[in-house]
C-alpha cells in the first residue's frame, strides 16, 4: 500500500492536483510540519505489522531491503486497541497546570488537526502560549504561523492575520535557516527574486484538462494569485506606471467613516539590506456598513511612493472589476520591493488608494481616497 503526506497550507489544492494526475493512493495533509521534516521528499517503509523498516531509502534500497523481503517472522505482538482521540478540554487543562511550552503545542496540534475552523482561535491561543513560554521553539512558531493563515482565510480573520502569519514564519526560520518547509512556506508568498519556481502555475491547466474528462475539478476554497502563480526572476520585474491622476494635490475626500478596510502583510516580515519583499494589500468593503464597490465608475488603483532607499516593481496598479454595476468581494494587490545595500531600521513606504463605494442598498456613492504607510522593516 502507498500512502502519500504533504506538507501544503490549503489542503484542496494538493486534491486537485492528485485529481488532475490521477493519483489513486490516499494523501494525508500535513500543513502544520507535525512529522518535523526538515527536508521532503522522505520515503518511509512500514510493514504490515505497523513496524519502521526504513526511512529516507532510496528507490534501490526500498526494492532491495523492503519490497523483495519478508518479514513474517519478525512479527511483533498483537499491538494494543486504539484509543479514543485526545480530549482538547483535557491537553488545555494539563497545559495551565504545567504551564510547560510542550504542552501548550500539543493543544495546539491536536486543535489544529481535528478542531476545524470553529476552534482556530483557541488553537492560535495555545501555539502563542507555547512560543511566548519558550521563544526558541521554532516548531511552535511556525504552526503558529499556520494557525494564524488558516484563521486569515476563514469567516474568522482578524485584522493583520496574515502579517503575523509571516512574522511566525519569519521567525522560525531564523531559529533553523536549513529548513527546507519553513523557506519554502514564505516563498510561496514571497517575491520572484528568492522564488525557486512558480508554485500554483498549474492550477489553470489541471482544471481544463480534469474538465476535458468529463469529471468536475475540485473546488479550492482559496484561489491562488499573484505570487504564488508568479515564475521567478532574477531582477525585479518593474511594471510601465499607468497613466493616470493620483491625486497629486489631496483633493479627492478621505475615506474617514471606514467604509473600506485595508489589510497589508509583507513576506517575509523582515528583509536583508538589499533584500526582496512582496507585499499584499487586501481591500474589504464595510459590511457592517452595507458598504459595496460601486463597479460603473473607475476601478480601483493604488499609488505608491517609493524612498529613496527602497525601488518597487510597480509604482501604480489597477485592480479588475467585475462587469456587474455593484459587488462587495475583497481586492487583491501585490508589487514587490527591493531595499538598497545600505538600508536600515524600519522603512515607512507611503501608498495611497483611489476607489468608488457605496455607503449601502441605495446609499452614496462616492469617490474616495486612503492613504497608507507600508511598513518594511529591515533586520
Amino acid at each position: 500500500m502507498l500512502l502519500g503526506v504533504i506538507q501544503e497550507q490549503h489542503a484542496e489544492r494538493c486534491r486537485l492536483f492528485a485529481q488532475w494526475q490521477g493519483f489513486d493512493w490516499p494523501i494525508l495533509h500535513d500543513a502544520a510540519d507535525l512529522l518535523e521534516l526538515t527536508a521532503v521528499p522522505v520515503t518511509t517503509a512500514i510493514d504490515e505489522f505497523g513496524i519502521v523498516r526504513g526511512v529516507g531509502l532510496s528507490p534501490e534500497r526500498f526494492e532491495a531491503e523492503f519490497l523483495s523481503k519478508s518479514f513474517a517472522d519478525d512479527a511483533p505482538p498483537a499491538p494494543p486497541p486504539l484509543t479514543a482521540r485526545a480530549n482538547p478540554a483535557q491537553l488545555a487543562e494539563t497545559a495551565r497546570r504545567s504551564g510547560a511550552a510542550r504542552d501548550w503545542r500539543s493543544l495546539g496540534d491536536q486543535l489544529i488537526t481535528w478542531g476545524g475552523p470553529t476552534h482556530i482561535d483557541e488553537c492560535v491561543d495555545a501555539y502563542s502560549k507555547a512560543v511566548e513560554i519558550d521563544p526558541k521553539d521554532g516548531s511552535a512558531r511556525f504552526r503558529l504561523g499556520v494557525a494564524l493563515r488558516m484563521r486569515f482565510d476563514s469567516d474568522h480573520r482578524r485584522a493583520d492575520d496574515f502579517q503575523a502569519a509571516a512574522e511566525s514564519w519569519t521567525s522560525s526560520l531564523s531559529l533553523d535557516p536549513n529548513h527546507y518547509i519553513r523557506r519554502r512556506r514564505i516563498e510561496q508568498y514571497g517575491p520572484r527574486l528568492t522564488k525557486p519556481y512558480p508554485f500554483y502555475d498549474w492550477v489553470d491547466q489541471a482544471r481544463r484538462e480534469v474538465a476535458a474528462r468529463g469529471e468536475r475539478p475540485i473546488e479550492l476554497a482559496v484561489e491562488p494569485y499573484g505570487s504564488e502563480i508568479a515564475a521567478p526572476s532574477r531582477a525585479l520585474a518593474k511594471s510601465r506606471p499607468l497613466e493616470i491622476d493620483r491625486d497629486p494635490e489631496g483633493k479627492i475626500a478621505r475615506d474617514r467613516d471606514e467604509l473600506v478596510t485595508i489589510e497589508v502583510a509583507v513576506v517575509p516580515a523582515r528583509i536583508r539590506p538589499g533584500g526582496a519583499a512582496r507585499v499584499h494589500l487586501i481591500l474589504r468593503p464595510n459590511r457592517s456598513k452595507g458598504a459595496h464597490w460601486n463597479n460603473e465608475s473607475t476601478p480601483i488603483r493604488l499609488f505608491i511612493d517609493p524612498a529613496g532607499c527602497v525601488d518597487v516593481s510597480a509604482t501604480t496598479l489597477e485592480a479588475p472589476q467585475p462587469n456587474i454595476a455593484e459587488s462587495d468581494e475583497e481586492r487583491r494587490f501585490d508589487f514587490e520591493v527591493q531595499l538598497a545595500a545600505d538600508a536600515s531600521g524600519t522603512i515607512d513606504l507611503p501608498a495611497h488608494v483611489l476607489f468608488n463605494a457605496c455607503e449601502s442598498t441605495g446609499g452614496r456613492c462616492l469617490y474616495l481616497r486612503k492613504d497608507l504607510r507600508i511598513r518594511l522593516v529591515v533586520e
